[in-house]
């Protein structure tokens, strides 16, 4: 992994994009949590913000504040800062969020980090419409198991705990070998499959269809 930056008195990390998700933690200190659940997927941070973040619910765009990214024209773009409103001109940061690589590789990502007392794991057997109301940071459903990882004061984790019920997860989920053709989107079939709140992911490179306005970017920088 390459730690570029770590700054916990303004929250934020920069990191190599192939840096794996789980490494980020194992950097991260006590009490600051990046934008994403304590499990490794295929792509690392890269991948991730390629494919618009993984469970999530929140708005995952605003969580990224900086990339370095190569377009497909081969120019390396700086886009953001390590400052929310650190935007001049045509902001690109959110454009390249969830755009599946249409508008380059990242290099280099800088994340926000959000401050948290305790931390929290849970699974169960279950829906994710069975537990949507609870409103964990995280959420997603692998085959007949729904996960749930959220972070903040620990009273509050007490009372989510109570809510949703099942298990505490002591060991770190990694799904990499479930995908060893990419992580693509598509419909949830089977009790091997994984989806989050947005989408279905299945192994292999497919991807959403492209909007025509979203193909102009890319037109643009290719």
């Amino acid at each position: 992994m390459a730690v570029l930056k770590l700054s916990s008195a303004d929250q934020y990390l920069t990191v190599s994009a192939d840096t794996p998700l789980l490494e980020v933690y194992q950097a991260l200190p006590a009490g600051l949590f990046p934008p994403f659940a304590p499990l490794e997927l295929p792509g690392g941070v890269g991948g991730l913000v390629a494919r618009g973040g993984f469970g999530q619910n929140f708005f995952f765009s605003s969580e990224i504040l900086g990339l370095r990214f190569r377009t497909p024209a081969g120019n390396v773009v700086q886009a953001g800062g390590i400052t929310v409103k650190n935007v001049q001109g045509f902001d690109l940061v959110r454009p390249f969020v969830g755009s599946f690589g249409k508008l380059g590789v990242a290099l280099e990502v800088t994340l926000r980090l959000r401050p948290g007392r305790a931390a929290l794991q849970l699974s169960k057997e279950g829906t994710l419409e069975s537990v949507r109301d609870l409103e964990p940071r995280f959420m997603w459903q692998d085959g007949e198991t729904v996960h749930a990882f959220s972070f903040g004061h620990a009273r509050a984790l007490d009372h989510f705990e109570r809510e949703f019920g099942g298990k505490r997860v002591e060991d770190r989920l990694d799904y990499r070998s479930r995908f060893p053709d990419g992580m693509g989107v598509g419909e949830h079939r089977g009790e091997e499959e994984i989806r989050d709140s947005r989408v279905g992911w299945k192994n292999g490179s497919s991807t959403p269809e492209l909007p025509p306005l979203f193909a102009r970017v890319v037109a643009a920088l290719s």
